[in-house]
C-alpha cells in the first residue's frame, strides 16, 4: 500500500513519525508548509496523512465529511475507529479526539479506486499555498505572521454520483476569504471528475491565524522560500 512507508502499524493502532509526516507533505502532497517539517516547534501530522489512513482503513463511502478537532504531533499512538453511531473517529488512548468522519451511502473497499482518489485530493490539497491563498490574501489585504505562519485544516467534505473511480481528479470551483479580526476562514469548492466527466463535488475550509496587514515584500519572500525548498527537496530525492 502507498501508505506503508508514511505510518507504523502498532498492533491494532499506528504512529506517525515527524519525519513519515514531513516526508508525506512533501511527497505526496507537495506540500512545504513550515509546521509540517520535522523539526518544527509547532509541528503536526499533515490533516491529509489522516484523511488517507481512514479512506484506507475503511473505505471510500459515495458523502463523507471530515472534521479535524486537534493537531496530532510527532509518535502519537493512533487510534482509527467506528464508534456505536457509524461515525469514524481518530483518537489516542486518553480519548482525545484528532479527526471526527461522517459517512453515508455506500462504500467501495478496491485499493486502486481509494488510491486514485486520495492522490488526486490530497494533490489537490498541497496546492493551497501559495496558488490559492496568495491571491485571497491579497485581495482582502491580510496575510499570516510571515515568521510564524499557521495555516491549518477545519474541515472538509464531498459527495459522489459513482464510487468505480478510475482517474479522478479535483478542479477548483470557487474559494473565498471570510476575515474576522485577526482570524481568515478559506472556504474552497471543488469539483470531482473521472475521465474529465464529473462525478461529484465537494468543499473544504482552512483557518488562517494570527492575520495582519498584507505586505507585498514580505509574501514574495515567503513564496520564493517554498519554491526554493521545493527545488531543494525534488533536487535532493
Amino acid at each position: 500500500m502507498f501508505l506503508d512507508p508514511y505510518h507504523t502499524q502498532a498492533g491494532a493502532a499506528v504512529r506517525i513519525s515527524a519525519q513519515q509526516a514531513s516526508d508525506f507533505a512533501k511527497r505526496v502532497a507537495g506540500d512545504f508548509n513550515p509546521i509540517h517539517d520535522a523539526g518544527a516547534r509547532r509541528f503536526c501530522v499533515p490533516g491529509d496523512l489522516l484523511f488517507a489512513l481512514v479512506l484506507s482503513r475503511f473505505g471510500l463511502s459515495r458523502h463523507m465529511d471530515f472534521r479535524f478537532r486537534s493537531m496530532v504531533g510527532d509518535g502519537i499512538l493512533l487510534r482509527l475507529e467506528e464508534n456505536a453511531a457509524g461515525q469514524l473517529v481518530v483518537r489516542d488512548d486518553e480519548g482525545k479526539q484528532y479527526l471526527e468522519v461522517g459517512r453515508e451511502g455506500e462504500t467501495n473497499h478496491d485499493e486502486s479506486a481509494i488510491e486514485a482518489f486520495t492522490r488526486c485530493y490530497v494533490a489537490f490539497s498541497g496546492r493551497n499555498f501559495p496558488h490559492v491563498l496568495k491571491p485571497l490574501l491579497e485581495a482582502r489585504g491580510v496575510m499570516f505572521n510571515p515568521k510564524r505562519p499557521l495555516v491549518i485544516y477545519d474541515s472538509m467534505g464531498f459527495s459522489l454520483d459513482r464510487l468505480d473511480l478510475v482517474e479522478p481528479s479535483l478542479e477548483l470551483v470557487e474559494s473565498s476569504l471570510e476575515v474576522v479580526g485577526k482570524r481568515g476562514d478559506v472556504r474552497l469548492e471543488f469539483r470531482i471528475n473521472d475521465r474529465g466527466r464529473p462525478v461529484g463535488q465537494g468543499s473544504k475550509k482552512l483557518v488562517v491565524s494570527g492575520l495582519s496587514d498584507y505586505d507585498p515584500a514580505a509574501m514574495d519572500d515567503i513564496v520564493a522560500e517554498f519554491y526554493r525548498l521545493k527545488a531543494a527537496y525534488e533536487s535532493a530525492g
